[in-house]
C-alpha cells in the first residue's frame, strides 16, 4: 500500500464513518472508481481502531461514566431497576445493549449475504439514494423532543442492522429512526456514536483474530498514517454533525447522497 493510498482511504474511513453518508459504500465506491487497495485485514483493524479513538476523544466523559456505571452495577444486580430509573449513563448502557440484538440477529441470519453486496459497486450507489431519502425524511418529523425507551432503542438497532448494506449510511439510518420516533436531535446523535463503540470494537476485535491466523505483509509507515488520518478525520466528522443535527439540517448530506449514489448508478454498468 502506497502512502497515498493510505492518506486517502484513512481519511474516507473516519469522515464517512460518522458522517450519514456511508463509509462502506465509499469505500466500495472508491475501490471501484479509483483502483484503490484497501490494504486488507491489517489496514482495517487499524482504521477501525483510529475511529474507535475519534468516540474515546469526543465522549471520553461520558464513555467513562457509562463504564463506570455498569462496573459498579454489575455485581449488584437488586439494584438495577432503580439505577435504570435514576441514572441517565445506566439507562444508555442498557439501551445500547439493546440495539446490539436485533445487529447480532442479522449478522448471524444474513451475514453471507451482506457480505456478497460488497462485490457490488452498483448496489452501494442504489443504497446511498435509499440513505439520501431517509435523510430528507427527517423534515417530516419537525422539533422532536422526547427521549429514548427501551422500544425506541431498539427500532434503532433495527435501523443499524440495515446499516451492514453498503450504502446505507450506520449513523444516517440510526440517527433518523431515533428522530422518526421523536427523539431529540442532539441526543439521537449522541446515542448515535455511543452505540457504535462496541459495534467497532467488536468489528475490530474479530479482525484482528483474523489477522492474527492470517499475518500480511504491510508497511508500519502506511498504517500509522492510515490509522492518524482517519481518527483527526473522525473526530472533526463527528463535531461537524453534531453542529448540523443541532440546526436540524440533515438533509444536506442527504443532497450529497443523491449526488454520489446517482453518479454511482450512472457510471457503473
Amino acid at each position: 500500500m502506497s502512502w497515498w493510498e493510505a492518506l486517502i482511504l484513512g481519511l474516507l474511513q473516519g469522515l464517512t464513518e460518522f458522517l450519514p453518508v456511508s463509509s462502506s459504500g465509499h469505500l466500495v465506491l472508491g475501490q471501484y472508481v479509483l483502483g484503490l487497495n484497501p490494504g486488507g485485514v491489517t489496514f482495517e483493524v487499524f482504521v477501525h481502531f483510529g475511529t474507535v479513538l475519534s468516540i474515546l476523544t469526543v465522549y471520553r466523559k461520558r464513555v467513562g461514566a457509562i463504564v463506570g456505571e455498569v462496573w459498579t452495577a454489575l455485581p449488584r444486580p437488586a439494584e438495577w431497576p432503580m439505577r435504570y430509573r435514576e441514572r441517565d449513563p445506566f439507562r444508555l448502557a442498557v439501551w445500547i445493549l439493546i440495539t446490539m440484538i436485533p445487529t447480532g440477529l442479522v449478522y448471524v441470519l444474513l451475514g453471507d449475504w451482506i457480505e456478497q453486496t460488497f462485490e457490488h459497486p452498483r448496489f452501494a450507489a442504489g443504497m446511498l439514494v435509499v440513505t439520501g431519502v431517509l435523510l430528507i425524511l427527517t423534515r417530516l418529523r419537525r422539533h422532536p423532543d422526547g427521549d429514548l425507551s427501551p422500544l425506541k432503542a431498539f427500532v434503532v438497532g433495527v435501523a443499524q442492522s440495515a446499516a451492514m448494506l453498503p450504502g446505507i449510511s450506520r449513523s444516517g439510518s440510526t440517527i433518523c429512526a431515533a428522530i422518526y420516533q421523536n427523539v431529540r436531535p442532539e441526543r439521537a446523535a449522541d446515542f448515535s456514536f455511543l452505540m457504535l463503540l462496541p459495534v467497532v470494537l467488536g468489528a475490530t476485535l474479530l479482525k484482528g483474530i483474523e489477522l492474527l491466523n492470517s499475518p500480511e505483509s504491510i508497511g508500519m509507515g502506511p498504517l500509522v498514517l492510515g490509522t492518524v488520518a482517519a481518527y483527526v478525520s473522525g473526530v472533526a466528522a463527528i463535531r461537524m454533525l453534531l453542529q448540523v443535527v443541532r440546526r436540524g439540517r440533515l438533509e444536506y448530506f442527504a443532497y450529497y447522497c443523491f449526488l454520489v449514489g446517482l453518479l454511482g448508478l450512472w457510471l457503473i454498468r
